[in-house]
């Protein structure tokens, strides 16, 4: 399977703006510019846009391993940090809660972290992944 997304800019790459797509149109045409990325502004990001895939990923991944171990998640809420210094990514941060009826507390960590270490964009993230994993 592939997947796909497109982007464009018009301008310089501070004063300049663009506009991000996906296939599936969840977004579509989605505004990002400089004072979105480094100052902080209203619109989109890559970053955010890695933060998401990477909470979303990483979920679903626990839920198999969590299957695969004979567990069924009621739920799973994952928050992704993702840090952007110096013009790289520097790390994701994973919070993660989950209700999954049955496990202990050393089962569910060991699930998290082969869900952690994993997941398809885990592998593709070339940065520091650390990840806070609690039972609710």
């Amino acid at each position: 399977m592939k997947s796909f997304a497109s982007a464009h800019w018009e301008g310089t790459g501070k004063e300049g703006s663009g506009t991000l797509s996906t296939k599936s149109q969840a977004l579509n045409q989605a505004n990002y510019e400089y004072k979105s990325r480094f100052e902080g502004g209203e619109n989109t990001n890559p970053e955010e846009l890695i933060g998401a895939a990477h909470a979303g990923c990483f979920s679903m991944k626990l839920s198999f391993v969590l299957g695969a171990a004979g567990f069924t998640p009621s739920s799973i809420d994952t928050e992704a940090t993702i840090t952007l210094e110096a013009g790289s990514v520097t790390s994701s941060h994973l919070v993660v809660k989950a209700t999954v009826p049955g496990i202990t507390p050393e089962k569910f960590q060991e699930c998290a972290e082969d869900a952690k270490a994993n997941c398809p964009i885990s592998k593709l993230l070339n940065t520091a992944i650390s990840m806070e994993a609690a039972l609710v």
